[in-house]
């Protein structure tokens, strides 16, 4: 029987970045630390997990100081021709776009997550010419604390917001949803990145919510 593809679409804490203490500071948890890993351990041979995360990733949006390849949306559709047949996305996104920088309320950050979704259902990157099936998964709200306060500064307020509005746009595209916050929370020395305790809730809870979706 072939592998089933689940493609894991995220940023700094798909790629499995550790709490930032300094500028520069890249640390990366180890694969099987990371929620994609976790989640491959428990869904077992049948799947094939493939773990793209991107730190500083938005879901639409240029960044004007790290660069456009941050933006999402640019790059979804090469992911989705280079990684077919694709039966499953996991769309982990959004904390990002509460940087200050973007100035975006938590409804316009749906907004953005729905052009992706747009940009999925038009693809054929699914098994047989299909569509793939997705899971939106609402990130874990943020804290303003430490290093990277300034840069997030009014974030922790609407990233309380992103579950309410993520899950709307789930039922409105008969999507799967799930929120990380439900069953982890960030690291507080930087307020963004997981511990590898939230790394392991989020892989086991996005497995057992895969498995619903796929059996």
């Amino acid at each position: 029987m072939n592998k089933r593809t689940v493609l894991c679409f995220g940023d700094s804490n798909t790629h499995g970045t550790q709490a930032v203490r300094y500028a520069l500071d890249i640390r990366r948890f180890a694969p099987d630390v990371r929620w994609p890993g976790q989640m491959a351990a428990i869904l077992g041979d049948d799947w094939h997990v493939i773990e793209e995360g991107h730190p500083s990733r938005t879901t639409v949006h240029d960044d004007p100081i790290e660069g456009p390849h941050k933006n999402g949306l640019a790059v979804l559709p090469a992911l989705l021709d280079s990684h077919r047949p694709i039966d499953l996305i996991i769309i982990m996104l959004g904390t990002n776009d509460l940087k200050m920088r973007y100035s975006l309320p938590a409804m316009d950050i749906a907004a953005s997550l729905q052009r992706l979704l747009n940009c999925i259902s038009t693809s054929i990157s699914g098994p047989d010419l299909s569509t793939p099936k997705v899971l939106i998964v609402a990130p874990v709200p943020i804290q303003e604390t430490a290093f990277l306060a300034e840069m997030f500064e009014g974030g922790a307020a609407k990233s309380r917001k992103l579950a309410k509005y993520f899950a709307a746009i789930a039922k409105r595209n008969n999507t799967g949803f799930f929120d990380a916050g439900s069953v982890a929370r960030v690291d507080p020395v930087d307020g963004i990145h997981l511990t590898p305790e939230g790394h392991a809730a989020i892989g086991a809870a996005i497995a057992q919510k895969v498995t619903q979706m796929m059996d």
